[in-house]
């Protein structure tokens, strides 16, 4: 009786670890490793996990403290060169380099490879804020200062802290995620009502009914729909930013010290 039973246990374990491969080799994207329901982890590794985190945005703020004020760029890693949206990032980065504004990314390709492309042609200052991914992801080659973080909540709130405007191409849930948090921050005014632009009117039709019947139920205040600007047309989407920005804001000069040996 027992040898029966520990056969049908063998045989479900190698069921279930062929199951597990299958389903690992269906993966689009792989997982970063194993994750075990056994609650919460030690102390001690609670703690360098902490550090480990500060360590990044320690490495973040010195990447970027003299990057000078950003405009950020979020849109699909997967636009070719010959896309549409592709071309209109690559004329974004172009207009932010020539306003003298720095173009910062996430760094890698399609939209965010067409912004920095923009950006770096033009002269301009030009950054890219990678993430680390369980399958490789390479920086595009048009950036002058590049950081690569481990997660993703540490790279939002760099891309968002040196950042004086938004604008966001279409995408997925990527630059979903992105949007809504930083609709969200300027929202609840924890960061500025700084513009944002959605650049795609027809990609973004259905998101923007849906906010509407968000405000018409009550969710979200009506007002909430004056904080973004959906358009497709680049000189309007720069309009709205330029202005925007000399009404409220004054260049000011201040010394560069690099005390924690931040690069200039």
């Amino acid at each position: 009786m027992f040898f029966k039973f520990y056969i049908r246990c063998s045989r479900y374990n190698i069921y279930m670890e062929q199951q597990e491969t299958i389903n690992e080799s269906k993966r689009i994207i792989p997982a970063k490793e194993h994750v075990y329901l056994d609650g919460p982890k030690s102390r001690g590794y609670e703690l360098l996990f902490a550090f480990k985190v500060l360590w990044q945005f320690l490495k973040g703020f010195r990447a970027l403290h003299f990057a000078g004020p950003c405009i950020t760029v979020f849109g699909s890693a997967r636009f070719k060169e010959d896309h549409i949206y592709y071309q209109k990032a690559r004329e974004f980065g172009q207009r932010i380099a020539a306003t003298g504004f720095t173009t910062i990314t996430g760094g890698g390709p399609g939209i965010m490879e067409a912004a920095n492309r923009g950006a770096f042609e033009s002269g301009g200052i030009s950054v890219g804020c990678n993430i680390k991914l369980p399958f490789e992801q390479h920086y595009n080659p048009y950036l002058t200062h590049s950081v690569t973080f481990e997660h993703f909540f540490v790279r939002k709130v760099l891309l968002i802290k040196y950042s004086y405007a938004f604008i966001i191409m279409p995408g997925g849930f990527g630059t979903m995620d992105e949007f809504f948090e930083t609709l969200t921050l300027v929202q609840t005014k924890t960061i500025t009502e700084f513009p944002i632009v959605i650049f795609g009117k027809e990609f973004y039709k259905d998101m923007m009914e849906a906010i509407e019947e968000m405000a018409e139920r009550g969710t979200i205040a009506k007002e909430d729909l004056n904080l973004v600007l959906v358009t497709d047309d680049v000189d309007e989407a720069m309009a709205h930013i330029s202005q925007y920005i000399t009404t409220n804001y004054q260049i000011k000069k201040r010394w560069r010290i690099p005390w924690l040996f931040e690069r200039s």
